[in-house]
């Protein structure tokens, strides 16, 4: 496909799943557009605040979203494709998170699951074309040379795909999950795993939040030499990356080609974060809290209820602290937030449905009639979670794997007293905040609960200096150099 030949055509396109807003239909047919959600949608929103000239595609989620696009109704700076709904949904629900998720997060129960069928093939075929769909919208769209850079796993295609259509592009995909192990990846069928490492494998920059993911795919595509992803005979002196060709029945075919493969590792903006965290409505929703909780002690954790956040081993640990150390009885409260995610698939409503009972038991088992021990919120409410993270004394982040986990940076930030870390091993953001966090094994519950007890009883002065220390590491690499960085190193 030829480039566009407008000169105003956009040199940075942005293409992620979900956009920066969406719309909503009124009774009287009226659309209106509001802000999209999602830390991906917050975080590169504020990195594409200093590229006003950028382009962001996206998909149409909604009734309302494809309606508007129907109508040719659209916001400065974006465009969104109308995906078939059916098509969207094998590709989102059937493959993006009941597949690759649960490869990337190693979720699976291995006895069961998965089971590559001929159903998972045709989802696998809907996925190859909304991936497709991106591809040739960003084709379309782009100036002669423009930089694109395409996000997370439910593109992993499209940089590949791209590369036929326009091969002058620089193209970077940026992973915000983890990258599955080589044991995970070889459960994929041999033909998908090779299609998805090639679609990653043409870009011309990889990004992942820490160099473990960067190295598990590095070296999960050389361990694939024989399958036809990466040439094994040409030397890999150029730094983290991988060499390649493609291998056909006949052999090699193909220019050979170098990907870098790089850690770039999202933080957040501490004064964007703080002036959130201070407006009206956060201070209202604070007031509530500090109704409810009194004097306590509050251990604080706001994920969505993802199977991977670990959120059952952390109640569960919450409840051994409360039974090894009775002194804490009536003079803590829990704060979980835990917002249903993906309810469209049964695994994880019944997950948020567990999550429920066992915070039930736990406040029929302590609670007194002045004090109940968890607070459990299942509303998306961020002001909520603002005042929560004001409220913190304790941080409790313990995901089995996540790509990042940028709650475990922004409570340290926003916390107003200090605020103690516990933080698993399985979290991105464990590189990074290792040193003044309490780490733990997140299947380990009896270490969890004693690392509750050590941080509840941190020593004011040390409490003081290690929250300094934790926000300082938080605010590094906030979205706008996160993004600045990515483009410079595609540039280069």
């Amino acid at each position: 496909m030829a480039s566009p030949a407008s000169s105003v055509a956009p040199q940075v396109l942005v293409a992620a799943n979900r956009g920066p807003l969406s719309y909503a239909l009124d009774a009287d047919g009226t659309l209106s557009a509001r802000r999209g959600g999602g830390g991906l949608v917050s975080g590169l929103s504020a990195a594409l605040a200093a590229q006003p000239e950028a382009l962001w595609i996206c998909a149409a989620l909604s009734d309302a979203d494809r309606e508007a696009v129907r109508r040719g109704v659209s916001e400065p700076g974006v465009r969104m494709l109308d995906i078939d709904p059916a098509v969207y949904d094998d590709a989102y629900n059937g493959i993006a998170n009941s597949v690759l998720w649960f490869t990337h997060h190693h979720l699976y129960d291995v006895p069961r699951e998965p089971v590559f069928d001929a159903e998972f093939r045709r989802r696998w075929d809907s996925y190859t074309a909304y991936n497709r769909a991106f591809a040739e919208a960003l084709a379309e769209e782009a100036a002669e040379g423009a930089c694109v850079l395409v996000q997370d796993y439910h593109l992993a295609l499209v940089p590949g795909q791209l590369r036929e259509l326009r091969p002058d592009l620089r193209i970077a995909h940026f992973t915000h999950t983890p990258w599955g192990s080589h044991e995970f990846l070889g459960m994929l069928p041999d033909d998908i795993r090779s299609d998805l490492v090639w679609g990653m494998l043409g870009a011309d920059l990889l990004g992942f939040h820490t160099e473990l993911w960067a190295v598990s795919f590095v070296s999960g595509a050389h361990a694939d030499d024989e399958r036809g992803i990466a040439e094994p005979s040409i030397p890999r002196n150029s730094g983290p990356g991988v060499h390649h060709r493609r291998m056909t029945e006949t052999g090699w075919y193909g220019e050979r080609r170098f990907t870098p493969v790089n850690a770039y590792p999202l933080g957040v903006d501490g004064d964007d974060l703080r002036a959130l965290a201070h407006r009206p409505e956060v201070d209202d929703k604070l007031a509530a809290l500090r109704a409810e909780v009194g004097d306590r002690k509050t251990i604080v954790r706001v994920d969505r209820t993802e199977l991977s956040k670990n959120i059952l081993r952390g109640l569960l640990a919450y409840r051994e602290l409360l039974t090894a150390h009775p002194e804490w009885r009536g003079r803590v409260v829990h704060l979980a937030s835990a917002y249903p995610s993906r309810q469209d698939l049964k695994v994880y409503r019944d997950y948020t449905e567990s999550v429920r009972e066992l915070a039930e038991e736990i406040n029929a088992e302590f609670g007194t009639d002045d004090w109940q021990p968890v607070l459990v919120s299942v509303q998306d409410d961020f002001a909520r979670s603002l005042a929560a993270y004001r409220l913190a004394d304790v941080a409790l982040i313990n995901p089995v794997r996540d790509g990042m986990n940028l709650v475990a940076k922004e409570i340290p930030v926003v916390s107003e007293a200090g605020c103690a870390l516990v933080l698993s091993t399985g979290a991105g953001a464990y590189a990074e905040l290792r040193a003044d966090a309490l780490t733990v094994n997140p299947y380990d519950v009896t270490a969890t609960a004693e690392a509750l007890h050590e941080a509840l009883t941190m020593p004011a002065d040390e409490l003081a200096e290690r929250t300094k220390r934790l926000a300082a590491a938080a605010t590094a690499l906030p979205p706008a150099a996160w993004f600045e960085a990515q483009l410079e190193a595609l540039r280069g």
